[in-house]
């Protein structure tokens, strides 16, 4: 159950220094700030942008991001959206709830996001990237976004078979390389501080070959400010994740968007999904962009997102 708890800072994750609270986008006004406290004694950031009646859009991040990495698509949606984000626990300004990382608590969040910031009957366009589009089905047999969902847009991701279907790793398909995907995964190591040898490795796992300097510059500030710990044990629930069964739950329409360069989940997980979905909305394929399609494709992200509002909303 949702419990709204104010606009009042909140502490930074376990193993994190405290920092400065996420700024809105340059030029744009700061929105409103919340706490909503989930499962597991979770207080998740919360931020919403635009006119309370505009269209909404409620976007949930990846494995190891923040709001920011939403900041390209949202200065697109605004004015004419209203945008909620939050931070997944364990990420960004969410503290990390040590033992309570689940597919199960994902699903928890996400509802509790909808109801704290959606009025009763208040619909909106749900999106996800990476983890985040795994917590949208992850509740894909929830009250909550079945009350609060028009459609759902699920960017960069897959639902099964993370480690084994990965191309980080340029080995043959088998037990070496979903063993070193899993370590990739499941590893402690600090990511920061940001170097150029950080940036070129981080290019070849997430990024496309066309990604610029400056969206590289911006993927690697936001990974590398992500905890290890909480990272690690998130890690560990992709690396066994399997939601294969929640998928014909999802009963809204669905548009699926896929990098076809993306290592981390290929666009045989988009296909996979696209092909199992009960409201297929449609399947996009972008050529030649990576795993982090709302940098580096923020024009075709907010695309879809309002063309689904349009339809849907």
């Amino acid at each position: 159950m949702a419990d709204l708890t104010g606009s009042r800072p909140l502490p930074a994750p376990r193993g994190r220094r405290p920092g400065p609270r996420p700024a809105a986008p340059p030029g744009l006004p700061p929105g409103t700030r919340l706490t909503v406290r989930s499962t597991g004694g979770a207080r998740l950031h919360v931020e919403t942008h635009g006119r309370e009646d505009a269209p909404t859009v409620v976007l949930a991040h990846g494995w190891t991001c923040d709001t920011t990495l939403w900041h390209p698509v949202l200065r697109l949606l605004l004015p004419g959206h209203r945008v909620v984000l939050y931070d997944q626990r364990g990420h960004g300004r969410s503290p990390a709830t040590p033992g309570n990382c689940s597919p199960e608590a994902l699903a928890d969040d996400l509802c509790a996001v909808l109801g704290a910031t959606l009025p009763p009957g208040g619909r909106a366009v749900v999106a996800g990237h990476s983890m985040g589009a795994m917590t949208v089905v992850a509740a894909a047999e929830r009250p909550a976004l079945r009350a609060h969902a028009a459609a759902v847009l699920l960017c960069s991701t897959g639902i099964e078979q993370l480690t084994g279907l990965a191309t980080v790793f340029p080995l043959r398909e088998g037990a070496a390389r979903r063993l070193a995907q899993r370590l990739l995964l499941t590893a402690r190591l600090p990511l920061g501080p940001v170097t150029p040898l950080s940036r070129r490795l981080l290019r070849h796992v997430a990024l496309g070959p066309a990604a610029t300097r400056a969206q590289c510059e911006r993927v690697a500030r936001i990974v590398s400010g992500c905890a290890p710990a909480p990272r690690a044990e998130w890690g560990r629930v992709l690396a066994r994740l399997d939601l294969a069964r929640l998928l014909p739950g999802l009963g809204v329409p669905a548009a699926v968007l896929q990098g076809t360069a993306d290592r981390l989940t290929p666009p045989v997980h988009a296909r996979r999904i696209a092909a199992r979905l009960p409201h297929l909305h449609g399947l996009t394929e972008l050529p030649g962009i990576g795993h982090m399609t709302p940098v580096e494709a923020p024009g075709e992200v907010a695309g879809a997102l309002s063309a689904l509002a349009r339809a849907y909303l």
